[in-house]
């Protein structure tokens, strides 16, 4: 079943990435959707927030990508009622985990595949950003991390070299560009564009939204 997953994320393709800066997240992927060989669309989304402090980025099968957001927004907003108390970034993170868990592992002729990354804003303002792959496991990322994307290689192998700890959410956004500008000129499986987010204690903000064009020289 792992190099199921395994075969099935490298077709898919997608550039997503995480990176922590001293004062908040920085999210962001590229926006070329492919099924095999052939680009099915140039403008998808896969990075956006799910609530006023939570920005989730997917890999994977696009159905998964586009669904699970939206039950895990609401099921937040649900707990948030019960308890009369906002989650958490890591409960939102650990929530995620189970549905990608009973997903891959539930009887299906199609399970789910599709790896996450989650990052947020606790109310005491400490920033967070978890990875969730798809079998479901759940790491704290510390630095940075691309989760299974086929643009994964080129992001870490970019930011292996440029990230440098207590970087500002400015400086982050900059690596994040040139990250997705390293994984669209060498991956098949990514370009067209980039959407990059932040999160900070005064909230969520789109700080980048371009389309990439070739040109004739």
């Amino acid at each position: 079943m792992d190099e199921e997953i395994k075969k099935n994320i490298l077709k898919t393709g997608t550039s997503i990435l995480g990176i922590v800066c001293r004062d908040g997240i920085v999210m962001a992927a590229d926006r070329q959707v492919t099924a095999g060989t052939i680009v099915m669309s140039k403008v998808e989304k896969k990075v956006w927030p799910i609530n006023h402090y939570l920005v989730i980025a997917g890999c994977g099968i696009a159905a998964d990508i586009q669904r699970v957001p939206r039950i895990l927004g609401a099921e937040l907003r649900l707990k948030e009622l019960r308890t009369k108390q906002r989650p958490s970034v890591k409960e939102a993170a650990s929530l995620l985990m189970n549905m990608n868990y009973s997903g891959i592992r539930q009887m299906s002729m199609i399970p789910q595949q599709a790896g996450f990354l989650i990052g947020g804003v606790n109310e005491d303002g400490l920033a967070e950003l978890y990875t969730v792959e798809p079998a479901g496991s759940i790491i704290k990322v510390e630095d940075y991390d691309a989760n299974f994307g086929s643009g994964m290689p080129f992001i870490l192998g970019f930011l292996e070299r440029q990230y440098k700890k207590g970087i500002s959410v400015k400086e982050g956004v900059e690596l994040a560009i040139e990250a997705i500008k390293s994984s669209t000129q060498r991956d098949t499986g990514s370009g067209y564009g980039m959407d990059i987010f932040t999160i900070t204690k005064d909230g969520i903000n789109k700080v980048f939204d371009k389309e990439i064009v070739s040109e004739l020289k």
